[in-house]
C-alpha cells in the first residue's frame, strides 16, 4: 500500500451523515434552520448579557462563555457540513481539516469546563449567598474561564500535531461530516498506539473531573434545599440551578451515548446522530433553555425589544 507524507496528502473526503441522494435536500434545510437558531440563539445572549446592566453578575459571565462555546464549536462544524450537503464531491482540505479538528476539540473541551464552572458557581449562589458576591469574584470568574480556554488550547494543539505530523495510507475517506480525531486516526499508517493513548487519558480526566465538580457541587446543593424550612426558598433555589441542570443532563447525556456504551452496540450511523446532537442541536437548545426558563433572561429580552421598539417608533 502506497503511503502518503503529509506534504503530498492535499484533502480528505467527508462520507457525510448518509450516502441516500433522496435525504440530502431535506438534510440541508433541516440542518440550515437548526445552525441558524443556533447562531442567532447564542449570539443573542452574548450581546444580552453583555449590554443589560442587570446581568452583569458571575451567573451570567459564565452563560455567556457558555453561549461563546456553543457558537464556537457549532460555527466550526455546520457550515461546511452544510456546504457539502449540496457539493458534488464532499472535500476538505488537508489544512482545513486541521483548523476544523483545532478549533471543534478547543471549544468542545472548553465547555465541559465552563458547565463545571457553572455548578460551582450554583453551589455557592444557593449554599453561601450572603458571600456570593466576595467568593464569586471577578477575579476567580476570570480564571476559571480562562484557565479552561488556556488547557483546550494546548490539549488540542497537541492532539492536532501528533495526528498531522505521522503519516496517512492511500485512504483518505473520513467516515464522518466533519473532521474528528477518531476518524482520522484510522486513516493513519504509523504506530497509532501514543495518539490514542494521549486521547484516552485526557478524555477520561476532562469527563471524571468535571463530572466530580459537577456531581459534588448539586449533591451539596441538595442537601441545603432538604435542609431548608421555606417551601418557597426551595422552589427558589430548585429554579436557580433549574436551567443549568437541564443543559447538564442533556450534554452529558449524550457524550455517554457517544463514548461510555459498548462497542457491541456502537455503529458509525449512531454515532454519527450522536455528532450531530451534540455539535447542533445543543447549541440551538442550550440559549432556548436559558431563555424559556429564566425570569431575568426573559425581562432583559423584553427590556431590549421595547427599547428597539421605541427608537423604532421615533425614526
Amino acid at each position: 500500500m502506497d503511503t502518503y507524507n503529509l506534504t503530498e496528502l492535499k484533502e480528505f473526503i467527508l462520507m457525510g451523515i448518509t450516502d441516500i441522494p433522496e435525504l440530502q435536500a431535506p438534510l440541508f434545510g433541516l440542518f440550515l434552520i437548526v445552525y441558524l437558531v443556533a447562531l442567532l440563539g447564542n449570539l443573542g445572549l452574548i450581546i444580552l448579557t453583555k449590554t443589560d446592566s442587570r446581568l452583569q453578575t458571575p451567573m451570567y459571565f459564565f452563560l455567556r462563555h457558555l453561549s461563546f462555546t456553543d457558537l464556537g464549536y457549532s460555527t466550526a462544524v455546520g457550515p461546511k457540513m452544510l456546504i457539502n450537503f449540496v457539493v458534488d464531491r464532499p472535500t476538505i482540505s488537508y489544512s482545513w481539516c486541521s483548523i476544523q479538528l483545532t478549533f471543534f476539540s478547543l471549544f468542545i473541551t472548553t465547555e465541559v469546563f465552563i458547565l463545571s464552572a457553572m455548578a460551582y458557581d450554583r453551589y455557592v449562589a444557593i449554599c453561601h449567598p450572603l458571600m456570593y458576591m466576595t467568593i464569586m469574584s471577578q477575579r476567580l470568574c476570570h480564571v476559571l474561564v480562562a484557565a479552561p480556554y488556556l488547557y483546550s488550547i494546548f490539549l488540542s494543539l497537541l492532539t492536532i500535531i501528533k495526528i498531522f505530523i505521522s503519516s496517512f495510507c492511500g485512504h483518505n475517506a473520513i467516515r464522518h461530516f466533519y473532521c474528528d480525531s477518531l476518524p482520522l486516526i484510522s486513516l493513519l499508517c504509523s504506530d497509532t498506539h501514543e495518539i490514542k493513548l494521549i486521547i484516552l487519558i485526557f478524555a477520561t480526566f476532562n469527563l471524571v473531573s468535571s463530572l466530580l465538580v459537577v456531581s459534588v457541587s448539586y449533591i451539596l446543593i441538595l442537601v441545603a434545599i432538604l435542609k431548608m424550612n421555606s417551601a418557597a426558598g426551595r422552589h427558589k433555589a430548585f429554579s436557580t440551578c433549574g436551567s443549568h441542570l437541564t443543559v447538564i443532563v442533556i450534554f452529558y447525556g449524550t457524550l455517554f451515548f457517544m463514548y461510555v456504551q459498548p462497542k457491541s452496540s456502537h455503529t458509525f450511523e449512531t454515532g454519527k446522530m450522536a455528532s450531530v446532537f451534540y455539535t447542533l442541536v445543543i447549541p440551538m437548545l442550550n440559549p432556548m433553555i436559558y431563555s424559556l426558563r429564566n425570569k431575568e433572561v426573559k425581562q432583559a429580552l423584553h427590556r431590549k425589544w421595547k427599547l428597539c421598539a421605541n427608537i423604532l417608533i421615533k425614526l
